[in-house]
């Protein structure tokens, strides 16, 4: 089964997050970083992938996608940083 994948992606100063899901992440955060892609990230200048989780199953992700955007802000951060302490942009 093909992968998918919950991402965060903000901008340089860290204020702002955006959650999505895709099936190929390298292409979706290649997008990102060259303006294509929803009008939200394009106005917010979203193009540093901080976090992300794998999932076999797109529903899974959809899911989880739904949930996190549903928590509060804090819950996020602290979930990123379980990972990514230092909220450092991803390189894939």
């Amino acid at each position: 089964m093909k992968s998918s994948f919950v991402y965060i992606v903000t901008n340089t100063h860290r204020t702002t997050l955006y959650i999505g899901v895709t099936s190929n992440l390298i292409t979706r955060i290649t997008n990102h970083q060259n303006g294509i892609g929803s009008i939200f990230t394009k106005k917010y200048n979203l193009k540093d992938l901080i976090y992300y989780e794998e999932f076999s199953d797109i529903k899974q992700a959809i899911a989880r996608e739904k949930q996190l955007k549903n928590w509060k802000r804090v819950w996020k951060l602290n979930l990123i940083k379980q990972k990514n302490p230092t909220l450092e942009t991803l390189i894939l």
